[in-house]
């Protein structure tokens, strides 16, 4: 069975220098690699104990000229992305990217949200997404640092039908668990009080490791960058990095053991 419509079930990272990615994401996860050939867009998969978890793909010159930076990309699961494009335009999305058929692989699109964040959806065909979650090396979570947070919940549960369950973090400061059904799905906080002036809203990628201090000094010995330390959160220790091409991406330590994604 597959993964249910609204779910975070792929991301992808775009790089300038897929080799150095592929040696840093390799060494810290414990990632296998196998690229597709192709003269225009050569890809790579990424699986973990013979499970697909991730992609990669190059970033052009052209594609950084034009603002888009090195960055890991989240994808949502639906059963008809066209359709969910259109319903996004609809609620004030910007398109980024057209439904495009890749190969029999499936169909994918992009938009920004209302409050600024790139999104990508993806309509399975052959590919039906990452196989396991939330255990070591593969992803556990995704959430959005939004400039206008009101706006995004808005946007998202009347896109895709998406509960929601607010936190209270303290200080006023409210984190809001985006559902499918029952089952925790991602989640949306306002950033707009410390995002530094030019970052726009964003989705970060969430990657489960055993020891996130561990995981910590293995990314800085492969080229990585701290951009947040280690630091403990309801949830388990967490940590921000950079791999050597610029992406960012986040780390956190978890006790989940079903492989499935969050609930």
């Amino acid at each position: 069975m597959g993964l249910e419509n609204g779910t975070f079930g792929w991301a992808g990272v775009a790089s300038p220098d897929t080799a150095a990615a592929e040696a840093f994401y390799t060494g810290l996860f414990g990632w296998d690699a196998v690229t597709m050939p192709s003269e225009s867009m050569p890809h790579t998969m990424f699986s973990k104990d013979g499970k697909l978890v991730a992609g990669m793909g190059p970033l052009t010159e052209e594609n950084m000229a034009a603002g888009h930076p090195p960055a890991w990309s989240s994808y949502i699961i639906v059963d008809d992305v066209d359709a969910i494009h259109a319903r996004a335009l609809e609620l004030g999305a910007t398109p980024l990217m057209e439904p495009t058929q890749i190969m029999d692989s499936g169909r994918m699109a992009f938009v920004f949200d209302p409050s600024g964040a790139a999104i990508g959806f993806w309509e399975p065909g052959t590919h039906g997404g990452a196989e396991v979650f939330n255990l070591p090396g593969t992803m556990g979570w995704n959430d959005l640092a939004s400039r206008d947070a009101d706006a995004a919940k808005s946007f998202y549960t009347d896109l895709l039908g998406w509960n929601t369950d607010d936190m209270d973090m303290g200080d006023g400061a409210i984190y809001t668990i985006m559902k499918v059904g029952e089952r925790s799905n991602g989640g949306i906080y306002d950033a707009s009080a410390f995002l530094p002036e030019g970052v726009p809203s964003h989705w970060t990628t969430w990657f489960v490791v055993d020891d996130t201090d561990a995981a910590v000094a293995r990314a800085t010995e492969l080229g990585g960058t701290v951009v947040r330390p280690a630091q403990d959160s309801p949830q388990g220790r967490m940590g921000f990095l950079q791999d050597p091409t610029g992406a960012m991406f986040a780390i956190i330590a978890s006790t989940s053991t079903d492989g499935q994604p969050p609930r």
